[in-house]
């Protein structure tokens, strides 16, 4: 596994990281046994950063990391979010009293003195600039509560504001090929600022692993299924914002373009890595194969420029258009 210094921190993170959403229950069921078992693979593999959240299952996707690293011994960065869980829920989560109570309950789930990494977790655009919830954080900072302090965001508006603010070590954003509008709008300036890219949804919710069809169907508690339109959170969440029978459609229209030997999903995380901007990239992983073939990716030699070219013209002529969603 590749490393790459996480900015703002020194850390020397493994490329490709682990998100954990799925960990939660909304990819689906994943039992503890499978869930840990995992964990351990991605790690063995070489995976250093993992990516969760306080509202992922309630809570029970930082448990499970929590368990995982008291039964291991691994050390790995653990970047966390908080601002979307259901107790009290909106629009109290936003005041400083429920910032500190939901820190310190994902302290205790993790089992750790000091959380290698806080988001803000896709709150409300007007309520992140204001201002106050990275001032709170800064405040946790200086206690020892949090090591940094980032924001996880739709949109590239959001990115812009939250690059320039003071203290911010990280920016999480929906990067994939499916989703280039990053590359022109918030690369030049993380650079500049040093701070670090978390790159989620490599695979636009499974989409770019090329293996949908039209007819493929999601259980019931599968976010692919109640939120495919964007019924219960942001459209640009699942699927990349793409309607599901066109991303079917533009999945298949690249599978030409993969090279002799390779997988589409290989493909689409490689050319993610291709980007020095990127810190680390967070695809999901429910079972330990997916977790052990997302890691050997940063083996893989970089694409060839000709068909980084090929790909940008895709995007431009074939998926920008029908993108929903902040963007």
């Amino acid at each position: 596994m590749k490393t790459r210094i996480f900015d703002g921190t020194g850390f020397a993170a493994g490329e490709v990281g682990v998100g954990t959403w799925q960990l939660g229950g909304d990819w689906g069921e994943v039992s503890d046994e499978t869930a840990l078992a995992t964990l351990r693979a991605a790690h063995e593999a070489g995976t250093n950063f993992l990516d969760t959240a306080d509202v992922y299952g309630a809570g029970r996707s930082e448990r499970l990391i929590g368990r995982f690293l008291r039964e291991t011994g691994a050390k790995v960065f653990v970047a966390t979010k908080l601002g979307r869980f259901g107790d009290p829920g909106w629009p109290q989560n936003f005041t400083r009293a429920i910032v500190r109570r939901h820190t310190e309950a994902s302290l205790q789930r993790l089992g750790v003195e000091a959380l290698d990494l806080t988001q803000l977790h896709c709150v409300p655009p007007e309520v992140l600039q204001r201002g106050e919830l990275f001032g709170w954080l800064r405040e946790l900072q200086a206690e020892g509560k949090i090591r940094a302090f980032g924001a996880s965001v739709e949109s590239m508006d959001e990115a812009a504001w939250c690059v320039q603010q003071d203290g911010c070590a990280s920016l999480q954003i929906i990067f994939n090929l499916f989703r280039q509008k990053p590359i022109a709008s918030l690369f030049a300036a993380a650079r500049a600022r040093r701070v670090a890219l978390i790159v989620r949804l490599p695979l636009a919710s499974g989409l770019l692993a090329g293996k949908f069809t039209g007819a493929t169907r999601f259980p019931a508690t599968d976010h692919r299924n109640y939120n495919r339109d964007g019924q219960a959170f942001n459209v640009g969440e699942t699927f990349a914002g793409l309607p599901f029978a066109k991303g079917v459609e533009l999945a298949d229209a690249l599978k030409p373009l993969v090279p002799a030997g390779s997988t589409l999903a290989e493909l689409a995380l490689r050319w993610c890595l291709d980007f020095d901007a990127v810190s680390v990239i967070i695809p999901g992983a429910k079972n330990p194969e997916q977790a052990r073939a997302n890691a050997r990716v940063s083996a893989l030699p970089p694409l060839p420029p000709a068909l980084h070219r090929r790909l940008a013209e895709f995007y431009q002529r074939e998926v920008h258009a029908h993108i929903r969603g902040p963007y």
